[in-house]
């Protein structure tokens, strides 16, 4: 495995040399069995409060139907993915991200034999932790919680808890992040390197969309592997996946590709994420949601019902705080700022 990079751990699919499960072979009705390594649905699965199973649905499927019924889910269409509450409809939302990380999760899951509705759940419910203003708002309400606010753990532990997922699914999440200990299935990992290969491909399209970079910005080392375009290069990322894949029986990514993945996301930080007017709206972003959360803190009956006899400052009320604050979309926390806080709208984050 010296040519090819791991996100986690490794993950074993199967032997080398796997049965893929093409196009064409799928039209014929001749798909292999499910790789080795794949994670297997059984019965009602391994939830927290047991459940009587479906008739008709695996799991797993119970599972990613119920995180696209979810409250959770549905709230991702107003939190960004890299412009907060951007004036121009077309760019991307933590919701649509959550779609296209499930299309590229599943395209890759799909052939090498792994299980799709599992590998669907994940991806779908993998951003639901997230708070409002995307990654500014991690920072922001990690000083309220033991141990620190990662979007991934809240989100499997916290969000998603009341849905009572397997515990498969529930880890996928809880462990998407290349900063997390490796998820205990392949189908996670798959959703880990999924996240990454959507997020470089389409913040770039939006950037530029955005006016923010030009398409000929993209470094060579980049562009001469997996091309310019979002649709070639998640292409290629998908099918460099999935070769590599079936050699190696691993969930990794060839060397050619896994350098220009990495590029790539060098990239994006310099030129995107950590530009100066980027950092300057996520600083703004942290200390409204930072002054939201000591609002509600202070004043629980302003959370709504689930303030109610809660006393100011006690550990169940910092809890209660964080979770609705959270929760806010990001226009909702630029109204809540002005409402609540008596902010003047020129202090409130915009899109940069």
């Amino acid at each position: 495995m010296e040519d090819v990079t791991v996100a986690h751990a490794p993950l074993p699919v199967g032997p080398p040399g796997l049965d893929l499960a093409e196009r064409a072979r799928r039209e014929q009705g001749a798909t292999p069995p499910p790789a080795p390594g794949a994670a297997r649905a059984e019965g009602a699965g391994r939830r927290a409060v047991a459940e009587d199973p479906d008739r008709f649905r695996t799991c797993f499927e119970r599972d990613l139907d119920r995180i696209q019924h979810s409250k959770a889910f549905r709230r991702l269409a107003g939190k960004c993915q890299v412009f907060v509450a951007p004036d121009d409809d077309h760019l991307r939302t933590r919701l649509t991200h959550a779609i296209e990380v499930c299309q590229v999760a599943v395209s890759i899951a799909r052939p090498v034999g792994l299980d799709t509705a599992l590998t669907a759940a994940a991806a779908t419910g993998h951003d639901c932790g997230h708070g409002p203003a995307g990654h500014a708002s991690e920072g922001a309400l990690s000083p309220f919680l033991d141990g620190g606010y990662h979007h991934a753990v809240y989100g499997a532990d916290v969000v998603l808890e009341p849905l009572n997922l397997c515990a498969e699914t529930l880890d996928a999440i809880r462990n998407h992040s290349w900063n997390r200990p490796a998820p205990t299935t392949a189908e996670g990992e798959v959703v880990a390197w999924a996240d990454r290969i959507a997020y470089v491909c389409h913040d770039f399209e939006d950037a530029v969309a955005a006016g923010v970079v030009r398409p000929g910005d993209l470094p060579d080392a980049v562009s001469s592997v997996v091309g310019r375009d979002r649709r070639t290069q998640l292409h290629r990322f998908i099918t460099a996946m999935v070769e590599t894949i079936a050699d190696t029986g691993t969930v990794a990514l060839r060397r050619p590709e896994a350098d220009a993945l990495a590029a790539f996301r060098a990239f994006n930080y310099e030129r995107i994420y950590l530009r100066p007017e980027a950092v300057r709206q996520a600083d703004r972003a942290a200390r409204l949601i930072t002054a939201l959360t000591e609002h509600h803190i202070a004043h629980p009956a302003t959370i709504g019902a689930d303030g109610a006899g809660l006393v100011p400052g006690e550990p169940a009320t910092v809890a209660a705080a964080v979770r609705h604050v959270s929760g806010m979309t990001d226009r909702y926390a630029a109204a809540a700022g002005v409402a609540l806080l008596g902010w003047d709208e020129a202090r409130l984050p915009r899109s940069a």
